[in-house]
């Protein structure tokens, strides 16, 4: 079987990118401290504390040794009160370096929680605030993805980074007890861990820049699971076959993966372990050299012990440290990744002093020359739109699937900024109101409304989540959709959960969907709605009955309908045709037959389908 190629990763970061990316750090720890100030700084004075411990139990060790060797060389009979004295101070030292250890990894681990949750909530509410083309943007989706990971991959990294200073704290202790005795053995140590250190550093250099061209496939991977195994996907699944080619596709980019990180993991393992190797040379050979020293009687029992132990606890904590750093310097180019995600900011930008929202509005909506265009594109997506959206009036859009429409409503509610020209409202640009003031006057349902999995109440409420605990408004609204008699049949009602993902959730059908999704607009008393395709899943009774009151709830309202059936844009006080993102048409529904263009052609046209 032939074995896949990897993919072309991007350059790997140097040395030098990884001392800079330490600069990452401090934004890094202001986030920890932000997340839990208490626990960070219980976790430092806890640190400092358990870093004393390994030479306070070398050095209480060395003098129990050398004790025993004077009582043993000595007549009897033997003053012992020394040496249990000895031993019961290293049990108390014993004691609490194992419950500082302890409390240490349970700080850690209650903080890297903490912190998770903290930068979690913190991406949703950046994320919130970004514009609607961004959020649309697969470059965005890529920084977005790399963000979420790193606030679970970067909570051990505030571990790491207080158990590096832990770790040097206890080395200054025992580097100045073998420099006393013999400096030798620190160069030595040098020497045989720096290999280690630098085949590590390398390695974790390979790791990241592998990860960071999966990143788009990764996502591709997630949602061939969710395509593969969801009660949202499994009807199409069965009825078109899918299965195999979702699986057969899914198998690809695993067996890729799997080929790419398995290849560094073997190369990683030999290496590693031949560096180990050279790291347990040196080690035994500063051994030889301190029992060779301990028999001609330049050192004692004791010296020995110590010394032993504090080249060997040193060598632990020198590879340590400097494999540690490796991993913190590789953190921090991966801090790059969630930084990077809060450098995005929003281009629809909010005015110093915006003006207030007009209530009531007095002149309307007015287009003048609008053009939009999508990022990376070089077409139109509307251009030249001149019109004005009247207060109280009734707008229909109509054209064919790609004509614009749902853009063109989308830069009303200002989730777009135009390209060119400008909307007035009232005569003032839409770039003088707040955009969030705006968007609370405009009530939208788009044609792929969400289906929350929540209550039916919540599913109604998120029209003005504020008004969640309203029970009247919510029934009301319901009504003004016929939500009402979809509640009455549930067992829970309103309190009956939607969906199945969660347990005791019940499924509807999708006009019923529709008509849950209905409601939300008429949470909010918004001068303005918008409702793009509100009727697509619903018979012809049920849409002249959700019309009939709908006339009647938006009385002294503006309203824009995109539909692609006549019999409901007829309603609407006037037509605007729209075709290759341009205004073609404007006007009556008489006016628009009368004229005998466009919505003539497609009005008769869908007409002859019902004869």
């Amino acid at each position: 079987m032939k074995k896949p190629q990897p993919p072309i990763a991007p350059k790997k970061p140097t040395f030098k990118e990884k001392i800079s990316a330490l600069s990452n750090l401090p934004a890094f720890f202001k986030l920890v401290w932000q997340s839990s100030p208490k626990k960070t700084l219980f976790s430092i004075v806890l640190r400092v504390l358990r870093s004393a411990m390994p030479v306070a139990l070398l050095y209480v060790g060395k003098l129990i040794v050398d004790q025993v060797v004077q009582l043993s060389t000595t007549p009897q009979p033997h003053d012992t009160t020394y040496l249990w004295e000895l031993v019961a101070l290293e049990f108390i030292l014993a004691i609490t370096s194992d419950a500082l250890s302890r409390t240490i990894a349970l700080l850690d681990s209650l903080l890297g929680d903490t912190f998770s949750n903290h930068t979690s909530v913190k991406i949703m509410r950046h994320a919130a605030d970004l514009d609607l083309e961004q959020t649309e943007d697969s470059e965005y989706y890529d920084k977005l993805e790399r963000a979420r990971q790193q606030t679970l991959g970067r909570t051990m990294l505030l571990s790491q980074v207080m158990s590096q200073l832990q770790d040097i704290i206890s080395m200054v202790f025992l580097i100045a007890g073998l420099v006393t005795f013999s400096p030798l053995l620190i160069l030595l140590l040098i020497i045989t861990i720096l290999p280690s250190f630098l085949g590590e550093s390398y390695f974790n250099s390979q790791n990241y820049s592998l990860t960071r061209s999966q990143t788009p496939e990764r996502r591709e991977l997630d949602y061939l699971r969710y395509l593969g195994a969801s009660d949202e996907t499994a009807k199409e699944i069965k009825i078109f076959n899918l299965a195999d080619f979702v699986i057969a596709r899914f198998k690809k980019l695993s067996d890729q993966f799997y080929y790419d990180n398995s290849k560094l993991a073997k190369r990683r393992s030999f290496w590693g372990t031949l560096f180990s190797m050279l790291g347990s040379t040196g080690y035994y050979g500063a051994y030889v050299y301190i029992i060779t020293r301990t028999i001609t009687g330049h050192l004692t029992v004791g010296d020995l012990t110590f010394l032993a132990g504090s080249f060997r606890q040193l060598r632990t904590f020198t590879e340590g440290i400097l494999l540690r750093f490796t991993v913190i310097s590789q953190g921090a180019i991966y801090l790059n990744d969630f930084l990077d995600f809060f450098q995005i900011k929003p281009s629809i930008a909010v005015a110093k002093n915006p003006i207030p929202f007009p209530n009531p509005i007095r002149e309307g909506f007015t287009f003048e020359n609008v053009g939009f265009k999508y990022r990376h594109s070089e077409n139109w997506a509307n251009r030249h739109l001149n019109f004005t959206l009247h207060p109280g009036e009734t707008l229909a859009l109509v054209g064919e699937n790609g004509a614009g429409k749902t853009t063109l409503v989308k830069l009303l509610a200002r989730l777009y900024e135009p390209t060119e020209g400008r909307i007035l409202l009232d005569g003032i640009d839409l770039k003088q109101y707040d955009p969030k003031e705006l968007q609370h006057n405009i009530g939208v349902i788009f044609q792929d409304y969400l289906r929350y999995q929540m209550t039916l109440s919540s599913n109604i409420a998120v029209g003005d989540i504020t008004q969640l605990g309203n029970q009247a408004l919510i029934k009301k609204a319901a009504q003004g959709s016929m939500a009402d008699a979809i509640a009455d049949k549930l067992p829970n009602q309103y309190e009956q959960a939607l969906g199945k993902r969660f347990n005791n959730g019940v499924e509807l059908s999708g006009g019923e969907w529709q008509k849950v999704a209905l409601a939300r607009i008429y949470m909010k008393e918004a001068p303005v709605l918008i409702l793009d395709e509100p009727t697509a899943a619903l018979d012809a009774r049920a849409e002249y009955e959700v019309f009939q009151r709908f006339a009647q709830m938006t009385e002294g309202r503006s309203a824009v309908l995109i539909s692609h059936r006549f019999s409901t844009a007829r309603l609407a006080d006037r037509i605007l045709v729209l075709d290759k993102g341009q205004l073609l048409e404007i006007g009556t529904h008489e006016e628009l037959l009368a004229l005998n263009g466009r919505y003539a052609e497609l009005f008769l046209l869908q007409a002859r389908g019902y004869k």
